[in-house]
């Protein structure tokens, strides 16, 4: 496939077409990947998530100069609101990372969240496969600032990050987020401002409270305008890769991952069956008339779907 070919010798051009057929989901986009995702699996995938307003870009745009320092290629997918006419990514990753931009070492490739929301586009996981197979060091996944939704990042990143600020209530939102389960890595953003300290002392109280940790996620203070913490943010995540090495956690992630996406698909694929199946014989209709006049239950009725597509061996 002569995109493939093109992307994997380095032309940055037929990679962002390549990336566009894999995002939309097309017949070229799903051969393109069959064909390079035996070659992924290298890359560090690091998933930077928190409270909207914490300065999510600004730090993964100053983590991502650190990375090139150290001579390490980079790809950064974030994830952004999407417009309600074309459905596009309404944040422009030029505008938020100008720093980085002619940096042949980095790659940037918005994604629009679309109906997700999980904080990730649905095919996230398929363009982090596509630039993990070309030979990508790190992948920065930035997500939406959706607060509570955010947790869907640790299904596709090795490290989470959770960026919080003071003063933005972030102590309870972490509680209602689900964010301290998820999180490999606490970083304090906009630390310069009052109640910093505070803060990093309540997340402390939070962890505490719940079960124990193999490794308990440090939590780090940053000004990432400045780059004030960014180093010790880097080193954090190089000794977290490290802890997944050693102690097998790598693999059981990975095999969590596949787990959770060859189901996501198969139920995809599974509806669709159902809808073309179905479609034109009135049998939906029937049972969703049958739900809403209260004749029928909906598990009934779904199961009866079902067992029209698939009887019952």
């Amino acid at each position: 496939m002569e995109l493939v070919e093109r992307a994997l010798a380095g032309d940055r051009r037929a990679l962002g077409q390549l990336l566009r057929r894999v995002e939309d989901g097309t017949a070229e986009g799903r051969e393109a990947l069959r064909l390079l995702y035996p070659r992924s699996g290298r890359a560090h995938v690091v998933g930077v998530t928190g409270t909207p307003g914490s300065g999510k870009s600004t730090l993964v745009s100053q983590l991502a100069l650190g990375l090139r320092q150290r001579q390490r290629t980079v790809a950064i997918v974030p994830v952004d609101p999407s417009s309600p006419l074309s459905g596009g990514a309404l944040l422009g990753d030029r505008i938020r990372m100008q720093e980085l931009a002619g940096d042949p070492g980095v790659f940037i490739k918005s994604m629009a969240a679309r109906e997700a929301l999980g904080g990730l586009a649905e095919t996230t996981a398929d363009v982090v496969a596509v630039l993990d197979a070309v030979g990508h060091d790190v992948i920065m996944i930035e997500t939406v600032g959706v607060g509570q939704a955010e947790v869907d990042v640790v299904r596709t990143a090795h490290t989470t990050l959770v960026v919080l600020v003071p003063g933005l209530g972030d102590d309870i939102q972490a509680m209602k987020a689900g964010l301290l389960e998820v999180a490999d890595l606490f970083v304090i953003n906009k630390a310069d401002r009052e109640g910093a300290d505070t803060l990093a002392r309540q997340i402390r109280a939070m962890l505490a409270l719940g079960a124990p940790m193999d490794r308990p996620p440090p939590i780090l203070l940053t000004v990432a305008t400045t780059g004030q913490g960014v180093e010790a943010v880097l080193a954090e995540i190089d000794a977290h890769w490290r802890y997944l090495v050693e102690s097998s956690q790598l693999v059981r992630r990975a095999q969590e991952q596949a787990r959770r996406r060859v189901l996501e698909l198969a139920r995809t694929a599974l509806l669709a069956r159902l809808s073309r199946q179905l479609g034109g014989s009135g049998l939906l209709e029937e049972q969703v008339a049958a739900v809403a006049a209260r004749q029928l239950d909906p598990y009934t009725a779904a199961e009866r779907l079902v067992e029209a597509v698939l009887p019952s061996p």
